[in-house]
């Protein structure tokens, strides 16, 4: 006979019972060990979506950024180009309106009580300038007197300085128009280099060679300019 005994119904639902409970146990933690996973994965694959997510809208905001800074510069430049013109501009009308008041004014410094003396000036200029021993002076006929007296003094002061003498003909053939604001024009003797120094001659000088000069002392230095004449 066998010495094995069979199990009685109540041992075989115990050892099912406990086979079952086993195979549960192993299925939760099998369950919890792929749950761990799965969340320790979602939170790599967030906290990577996340970084890449914020980098983009850096990314994105940082390009905005250069653009409103650069558009804001690109303003600003052309705000402040406009109002370096509008400056420009108001100072050029200004010059351009000093000039012609002192153009209109030109006939007067004709009569004024220091003429004769400004025509001695231009005259004597003119002699240090040809250097030659005769020239001829054209002027307004109606300063023919003034200019006979200048062109002496003239002559007087270029002897002291030089200690040569020079004679200086007025030219009555060829008068200067009489709408002219006044001056002189010398000619060398052989009549072949003429220098203008009528007055309005003088002040076209002024508006052209003498102008960054008559800026500054009107609106300052100019900081920014890097080469004076």
């Amino acid at each position: 006979m066998s010495s094995n005994h069979a199990m009685s119904d109540d041992q075989v639902a115990s050892e099912l019972k406990k086979m079952t409970a086993f195979i549960r146990q192993e299925a939760l933690e099998k369950s919890r060990e792929i749950h761990l996973k799965a969340d320790e994965e979602f939170a790599i694959e967030k906290s990577k979506l996340v970084r890449e997510a914020t980098s983009s809208i850096d990314g994105e905001y940082e390009k905005k950024f250069k653009q409103a800074s650069m558009s804001q510069q690109i303003t600003l430049s052309t705000s402040a180009n406009k109002t370096r013109l509008r400056v420009l501009s108001a100072r050029q009308e200004l010059l351009d309106e000093l000039f012609e008041k002192t153009r209109k004014k030109l006939s007067d410094a004709g009569k004024g009580k220091d003429y004769e003396k400004t025509l001695k000036d231009l005259i004597l200029e003119g002699m240090y300038m040809l250097g030659e021993k005769k020239i001829g002076l054209k002027c307004r006929k109606s300063d023919k007197d003034k200019v006979e007296s200048a062109k002496k003094t003239a002559a007087d002061e270029y002897k002291k300085e030089l200690g040569d003498e020079v004679e200086a003909t007025i030219d009555e053939k060829d008068w200067l128009s009489d709408e002219s604001a006044g001056g002189v024009v010398v000619v060398n003797g052989t009549g072949k280099i003429t220098l203008d120094n009528t007055l309005a001659e003088r002040l076209h000088l002024l508006e052209t060679e003498a102008l960054p000069t008559v800026r500054a002392t009107l609106f300052g230095e100019n900081e920014n300019r890097k080469f004076k004449d």
